[in-house]
């Protein structure tokens, strides 16, 4: 099989391209960068990652840490477990497990036309949802289901609101004379 014209041609250094540049490059390519500031800072890139997950108390193969048991006829219990590893970054896990137990905010909220679309439902038709899809702010034609979704989760996401709002509705209004 001949060889291409290029494969042929002598080689050129090229002075526009930035070897350093290219390194990093290949080097952040060949070492992803890790997320987790503690488990960064423990890291020692002359180790394997097999070596530094072992160092830390964490499991680079899953299987190997927790095998599954295979089942025998006789039940002699035999203990097959190697020797503990030797954690010698135990605070990497605490820290972990610290993270791990801490509860999660739920962030999530909604949009500001879709409150002011549910206030104005509750508002003028209270629990009926059948009128609710009739109204003429109903734009997106929602169905009864459709809406009384959207109403749960703006309780959901905004109790106190959702308190607040129907506090105020249930208060009389002073009648002007």
């Amino acid at each position: 099989m001949p060889k291409t014209k290029q494969s042929k041609r002598r080689k050129r250094f090229d002075y526009n391209t930035d070897r350093k540049k290219l390194k990093k490059k290949f080097l952040k390519k060949a070492n992803p960068r890790i997320e987790h500031a503690q488990i960064r800072n423990a890291w020692d890139n002359n180790k394997s990652m097999a070596r530094n997950l072992q160092e830390m108390g964490l499991s680079f193969d899953p299987n190997r840490t927790v095998p599954i048991k295979k089942q025998t006829l006789l039940r002699g219990d035999t203990d097959d477990r190697g020797p503990a590893p030797i954690v010698t970054k135990p605070y990497i896990l605490t820290k972990l497990q610290e993270e791990a137990s801490l509860q999660e905010k739920d962030s999530k909220t909604l949009s500001s036309d879709l409150i002011e679309y549910v206030q104005h439902m509750i508002r003028e038709h209270k629990d009926n949802y059948k009128a609710m899809a009739r109204d003429e702010k109903n734009y997106y034609q929602d169905t009864p289901k459709q809406i009384k979704r959207k109403i749960n989760e703006y309780k959901r996401c905004h109790p106190q609101l959702y308190q607040a709002f129907v506090s105020s509705l249930a208060a009389p209004e002073p009648m002007d004379q």
